[in-house]
């Protein structure tokens, strides 16, 4: 029987964050020209948030309402990070296996898992990544 792989061998790392003093403008930005959907929020060594692009939507004003374009780019210049993320977000250990991983991105529907060693994040696992390993095992079990 196959070892299960561990989460550090699909993780993404190094991972792009950002320090809750941020302000939206610059986290929308960064998940624009990263192409990622979820920035890890990290004070002092520390992971403090996390900060999806669903949380910045979740912010915007809708186009509805009565908004100037000067009042609709001043939330962003103006609003930290720290105000839109989520605290204290789930982790994981990158010696834990993919199975603990999927699991509790499943359960708790989470989008992804900042990867955390000796209190640092040394990546995040998401489910873009859970697909990418679901579809090498599989290929590297019809080889066999």
């Amino acid at each position: 029987m196959r070892e299960v792989p561990a989460v550090r061998q699909f993780m993404t790392s190094p991972v792009t964050s950002l320090p809750s003093t941020a302000r939206l403008l610059e986290a929308g930005l960064l998940l624009r020209a990263g192409r990622i959907r979820h920035i890890p929020i990290i004070d002092e060594g520390q992971l403090v948030g996390i900060l999806s692009d669903r949380d910045i939507q979740r912010c915007t004003p809708s186009m509805l309402t009565r908004v100037t374009a000067d009042e609709y780019n001043a939330i962003f210049e103006n609003t930290l990070v720290a105000r839109v993320m989520t605290r204290d977000p789930q982790h994981i250990s990158p010696d834990e296996s993919l199975i603990a991983a999927a699991s509790q991105l499943r359960s708790q529907k989470l989008g992804c898992l900042p990867v955390v060693e000796n209190g640092q994040v040394v990546g995040i696992v998401t489910k873009d990544d859970m697909l990418a390993a679901l579809v090498r095992l599989l290929n590297e079990s019809a080889a066999e």
